[in-house]
């Protein structure tokens, strides 16, 4: 009847007990404030089942946030793991518990942290940006967040009902199959990333329709904002690796769940197939993070210096390039595996290429900064954060495109490392850029600027302190995964200073949630009332702050790059001409696939069939009523629109 599942699954050790205390918490008090404030229908009305994209993109970065928070505090327990456990001490993680923290902590950044921030701010972004009411496909668009979401609680169920992968968090076979991986951990890992996959893969189908079809008269190509052009590369990028991933999972979780032989050597699969696998989509995920943060930072370098973007043409073909390039380095991962001269010598010459069209942005950013009238803002900040941290990066990772480097370092902490620096300082700084700049356009007001350079300084300091100590252990020949190493090593010294560091960044998380707090019962002070708080460039500074529901009473006209920057100094204002306005009703069909999902990859884990096939017949059963269900939008009239459009003047 339950499959595997029995009481057993629910003994934990007492350092899972207060995570699973945390959650439970947490929970309640939500509920009690939701029910004691009388909010229960306004939150399913108006957030719930809402298809509007500002409100999807504001969901995503709660859930990214929230998932920042686990995310962080795994990465505490691993830092003070590694700086205590030396010679006779042993810390206070078991050696299965840490690689289970280890699998979480990356799975969770990259998966439901990262992604979660860049969806968020694209929802909220892209349709202002290119002058659009919505976007193409509103509940695909509201069912990719929801599909997110319920792989979030998948990973966050095995807190407390079983375990979490202890695989590494992309799971390579044979450590992934049974024989050696025979609990429920890699099943969730596998049925987790399968659901929030297909809904990145949906959301990255519908912001590609989006911008392609529902620019503003006259918003060519090369008008497009460049925030826009990285997504249009992201998302061509998600359309074609992630369908690698879904098929690299089903293959795994057939091995696991019906006994074939894909990866398993013994039965005549090959382990390495899987590795091929999932760097193919791995490293182009690399860039489907990084190019909407360098979208982010294109916009802000080209505000805060009060100048055009330098090099316009030459931006978007570096971004074309990347795009390009990022499907034939994925062997640098891997150079150690016998390939041969040929092969490594192949790849690791794409890796160094790859690094061209990345220095172009990067000095094209600086030379936007180059006579301009540069105001140190903190979006301003976090990009002069990344420049630091992601040429240290970058130079790292043309070392490791070496395959005579790469054999030295491999599997070591340095690659560790490099692929912080990299993600961190480039994914990460930039998302956090982009919160900054847009925070007054999406909730009407700004965030305080000192607690915010508190904030970043915490994080560039602790940054710094928490990783070149890594790169350092990493060409002494510490290895990834390390729970525990020899005193006379001389190790602990370093582990101790990038622990120290760990401690300076979680400083700036509690100075961003200060910040945050700070600034909503400041609200009223910092109240943004001209919708253009930057004096931007880009047309979704042109609405108000918060914008309305329909975004654009009148959808404007588009006569050259930097839209808004040109129509604000238009002289003539003509009298708008309002017309009806149709947008999406409401839906909880999202939501109930999203449920249904969660309820059959529960199952699957743990092998209760009946409930597995439940849930697939309720996903289908939900898409036959929502595409056989009568009329999907309401109207506003134009008589309306006036009335509102009136009313903020």
């Amino acid at each position: 009847m339950l499959g595997k599942l029995d009481w057993s699954a629910f003994n934990h050790g007492l350092i899972v007990l207060g995570g699973q205390l945390t959650m439970v918490l947490a929970l309640v008090v939500v509920a009690g404030v939701l029910t004691y404030t009388r909010r229960w229908k306004w939150l399913w009305k108006e957030w719930l089942t809402s298809l509007d994209p500002k409100k999807i993109g504001v969901m995503y970065i709660i859930v990214a946030l929230l998932m920042l928070l686990r995310g962080a505090v795994d990465a505490g327990m691993m830092r003070a793991q590694q700086a205590l456990s030396a010679g006779s001490s042993h810390g206070f993680l078991s050696s299965d518990h840490f690689q289970q923290i280890f699998s979480a902590h990356g799975t969770i950044m990259i998966f439901f942290v990262a992604m979660g921030l860049m969806f968020g701010l694209i929802n909220l972004v892209v349709p202002l940006q290119i002058g659009a009411r919505d976007v193409a496909f509103p509940f695909l668009n509201a069912t990719s967040f929801w599909l997110f979401t319920a792989g979030m609680l998948l990973v966050n169920t095995s807190l407390l009902i079983g375990e979490f992968s202890a695989a590494g968090w992309l799971a390579y076979p044979p450590l992934s199959e049974l024989a050696y991986s025979p609990g429920v951990g890699v099943d969730y890992w596998i049925w987790a990333l399968q659901i929030a996959g297909v809904g990145s893969l949906l959301g990255g189908i519908n912001f590609l329709v989006t911008i392609l079809r529902m620019r503003a008269p006259g918003m060519t190509m090369m008008r497009l904002p460049m925030f826009c052009w990285s997504v249009l590369c992201t998302t061509v990028l998600i359309i074609f690796a992630f369908p690698i991933l879904t098929a690299t999972l089903a293959m795994l979780a057939l091995d696991r769940t019906l006994g074939m032989h894909f990866f398993t050597a013994g039965g005549g699969g090959n382990a390495m197939l899987y590795v091929n696998l999932i760097w193919a989509w791995g490293h182009p995920e690399v860039y489907i993070l990084v190019l909407p943060a360098f979208g982010v930072y294109s916009e802000v370098v080209a505000t805060f210096s009060r100048k055009r973007l330098f090099g316009y043409a030459s931006m978007v073909a570096a971004l074309i390039a990347i795009a390009f390039l990022s499907f034939i380095v994925w062997l640098h991962h891997f150079f150690t595996m016998g390939a041969g001269a040929d092969v490594n010598a192949f790849f690791g010459i794409m890796t160094m290429i790859i690094a061209v069209p990345t220095g172009v942005k990067i000095f094209n950013w600086l030379f936007t900064m180059y006579h301009g009238r540069i105001k140190f803002a903190t979006p301003m900040l976090w990009f002069l954060g990344f420049v630091v941290t992601f040429s240290i990066g970058g130079l790292a990772g043309v070392m490791m495109a070496v395959p005579a480097i790469d054999f030295q370092v491999h599997n070591s902490l340095f690659l560790v490392a490099h692929f912080h620096t990299m993600i961190v300082g480039g994914v990460v700084f930039g998302y956090f850029a982009g919160l900054t700049y847009w925070f007054p356009k999406i909730f009407g007001f700004r965030l305080n600027e000192r607690l915010g350079r508190y904030a970043y300084w915490c994080w560039f300091v602790g940054f710094l302190l928490a990783f070149i100590p890594l790169y350092i252990l990493g060409l002494m020949g510490a290895t990834r995964r390390l729970d525990h190493y020899d005193a006379s090593l001389g190790w602990q010294g370093l582990f101790v200073v990038a622990a120290v560091g760990a401690a300076v960044i979680f400083m700036g998380v509690g100075f961003q949630i200060l910040q945050l707090a700070y600034s909503i019962w400041k609200r009223d002070e910092n109240r943004d009332t001209t919708g253009d708080p930057w004096n931007g460039r880009t047309l979704e500074w042109s609405t108000t702050s918060p914008p309305p529901v329909y975004n654009f009473a009148v959808i404007p006209e588009i006569t050259g790059r930097d839209a808004w920057w040109t129509l604000k100094r238009k002289k003539k204002v003509e009298k708008p001409e309002y017309e009806d306005i149709y947008l999406p009703k409401n839906s909880s069909g999202g939501l109930i696939i999203a449920a249904l999902a969660f309820v059959g990859g529960f199952a699957v884990v743990w092998h209760i069939w009946w409930l597995a096939v439940l849930g697939l017949l309720g996903i289908i059963l939900a898409l036959i009523i929502r595409t056989t269900s009568g009329e999907h939008e309401y109207r506003i009239t134009a008589a309306k629109i006036a009335k509102l459009e009136g009313e903020k003047t």
